[in-house]
Formats: structure tokens, C-alpha cells, sequence
């Protein structure tokens, strides 16, 4: 099923040359004036991956407030965004000084800040550089808005999510249910592989990706995968695995050089951040795979699987399921690099 987002950004599109599309936007399929003020912020909003995430979050009719920040650019990102004639509210900030006006009062912040991938480059190689503009914008979200969800975006995220939490907890306002890895891009690769090997409509398609972020860590559950498809053989399913894995590194290469994969990264953030607006707003049943703090696989304390979303983040972490034998073992697989990925994300936040 859509969510709520992409149904009013194709309405929108499909009603752009009606005379009253500014009051049919949000009033045909929805009661905005039911909905919550929710302010959103986003943390890194003038970059490859910030400018369009920005622009589905003010399509977004559960976001009535938008708060766009980064070191550089956001004044010009914001002007532009808030010229769209749907619910909230934009206003865009820049620099440390006007960090803390960004987050003060925000329901949910998402963080694609920070350098991407190029060529050749791992998502550890952008460690030493990402891990330190986490740790900084964590330690305001725990002075400015300790309450909020946190979505984090900002590669590698097997290390940022330890980062942020052991941040929260040296401010005293950790609370292990706000806090997010966004692996949505995973799911939607995946989604979209199984596709088109199965021949079913990928708007239907379902499919869990566990573990973590990053290479052999992530773990599509193609035996999972609804609708059911039996025309796939295990040779099929091990490419699907590896396409998903690399997914990332397929776009890099596409793009020569200049760029990552931005334009699908935006996509998933959004659809995550509406999965968590819904939970805070009360809709029952909102379910997506999350990276976040579990106890699901001894010796990992964070991972990814799909989890419930409510009022107040996580309701629930749910468990893998049944798994197929060579998904046992890609889980085996995954363990040690993932666990070292998370110590270097506890150990890079304990160092100051």
C-alpha cells in the first residue's frame, strides 16, 4: 500500500494545471485540520541527499512545520521548498548559531549529513569524517529537542546509530525507542529486484532486509517475500542477495564519479520519516525494517528487522522468522563485521 506521502505527490502532479489544486491537495484525501502539528527537522538539507528528501517532507500533509538546516545553503533551499503550496510551514537555517532555533520543538529530526561515498571508497572510509558531524548535531538534538525521533541516514550507519546512542546517553537523555537507523533504501532496493525477477507489481511487493547497513551485513529475506513467487531459483535468489548488498556501489559506479545514490536515499528517508509520523500519531500497524538497539541476535545490540512504530518510536522490535538455510547462513555471515562496525562507532564516541 502507499503511504499517505506518495499519494498526495502524485495527486499533486495530476492536478498541476487545476485552478484550485492548492485546496485540493490536502482536502480531497485528507482532514488536514484533524492532524497534529508535527515539526520535522532535517539535518544536512542543502546536500545531494538533503534537497530532496527536503522537498518530500514538504509534500508530506503530516508535517506542518519544516526546519531545514546545514553549514551552507539552506537559506536558498528553503526559499525554493516553501513555495509549494501544500501544509507546512518552511524555514531555513545555517550554521552552529541558529542550530539550536532548527531542532528547538522538532517531533522527528533526520540526519543526511555529512560526505558521500565516491568511487573506491567503503562506507568505513567515511568514518573519521561522518562520525564527527554525528557526534556534534546528537549533542544538540539532546539539548534542543531530547524527545524527538531521531532517523539517522548518515553513512556508515552501522557505526553512527552507536555513535548517537552513546551521545544520548552521556546527556543523560538516551531513550533506545527514538533512535533509528533509516535501512529503508535496502527494502526498497529489494522490493524493486524482486520485482522484476518474480514478474509481480512491485507496489505490491513486500520484503524484510535485516542485519545492517552496509555490504554483507544487509540481509534480504527473499523467503519471505510476499506475493510468493516459486519460477525463482537459488541461483536467482543469490544475485538478488548480492544486488541488494551492492546497490549502493552499483549507483556510485553508474554516476562516474560524480555522485551517490541520492535520488532513491531521499525516496527511503521519506518513507520512513511517514511510517514514524504515523506512530506518533496513533495509526495502528505501522511497520518497517529498522536499524536500532536489539536484543534479537546475541552479542549485536543493534540491529536490523523489522519493528512497530507508535507513539512513542519503537513499540516493538519483532523477531527474523523463519529463515531459509542459505539466509542462516548469510546471518552467520554478517555477525563479526557488523559487530566490529558497531565497537568502532561505541569507541569513536567514548574517545572525547
Amino acid at each position: 500500500m502507499k503511504s499517505s506521502l506518495f499519494r498526495s505527490a502524485e495527486a499533486a502532479l495530476r492536478r498541476a494545471s487545476s485552478p484550485s489544486a492548492s485546496s485540493q491537495l490536502l482536502r480531497r484525501s485528507y482532514s488536514v485540520e484533524s492532524k497534529p502539528d508535527r515539526k520535522v527537522a532535517v539535518l544536512g538539507a542543502a546536500g545531494g541527499i538533503g534537497q530532496p528528501l527536503s522537498l518530500l517532507m514538504k509534500l508530506n500533509p503530516l508535517v506542518s512545520s519544516l526546519s531545514l538546516y546545514d553549514i551552507a545553503g539552506t537559506p536558498g533551499v528553503a526559499a525554493d521548498v516553501s513555495h509549494i503550496n501544500t501544509r507546512s510551514q518552511v524555514a531555513g537555517y545555517v550554521g552552529d548559531d541558529q542550530l539550536g532555533e532548527a531542532l528547538e520543538g522538532a517531533d522527528l529530526v533526520i540526519i543526511p549529513a555529512g560526505v558521500p561515498r565516491k568511487p573506491g571508497m567503503t562506507r568505513d572510509d567515511l568514518f573519521n569524517i561522518n562520525a564527527g558531524i554525528v557526534k556534534s548535531l546528537c549533542a544538540a538534538i539532546s539539548k534542543y529537542c531530547p524527545n524527538a525521533l531521531v532517523n539517522m541516514i548518515s553513512n556508515p550507519v552501522n557505526s553512527t546509530v552507536p555513535i548517537a546512542a552513546e551521545v544520548f546517553k552521556k546527556a543523560g537523555t538516551y531513550d533506545e525507542k527514538k533512535l533509528f537507523g533509516v535501512t529503508t533504501l535496502d527494502v526498497v532496493r529489494a522490493k524493486t529486484f524482486y520485482a522484476g525477477k518474480a514478474n509481480v507489481p512491485v507496489d505490491e511487493v513486500n520484503v524484510p532486509v535485516v542485519g545492517g547497513h552496509a555490504g554483507i551485513t544487509i540481509l534480504p529475506l527473499f523467503s519471505q517475500a510476499t506475493p510468493k513467487s516459486n519460477n525463482l531459483s537459488d541461483e536467482i535468489i543469490v544475485a538478488l542477495t548480492k544486488r541488494t548488498q551492492d546497490g549502493g556501489t552499483e549507483v556510485v559506479e553508474a554516476k562516474a564519479g560524480k555522485g551517490s545514490a541520492t535520488l532513491s536515499m531521499a525516496y527511503a528517508g521519506a518513507v520512513f520519516a511517514d511510517a514514524c509520523l504515523k506512530g506518533l500519531n496513533g495509526v495502528p500497524d505501522v511497520v518497517e525494517c529498522s536499524f536500532v538497539q536489539s536484543t534479537i541476535v546475541p552479542d549485536l545490540p543493534f540491529f536490523a528487522s523489522k519493528v512497530k512504530l507508535g507513539k512513542n518510536g519503537v513499540e516493538e522490535v519483532l523477531g527474523l522468522g523463519p529463515l531459509s538455510d542459505y539466509e542462516k547462513q548469510g546471518l552467520e555471515n554478517l555477525k563479526s563485521e557488523l559487530k566490529a562496525s558497531i565497537e568502532k562507532g561505541i569507541k569513536f564516541a567514548a574517545q572525547s
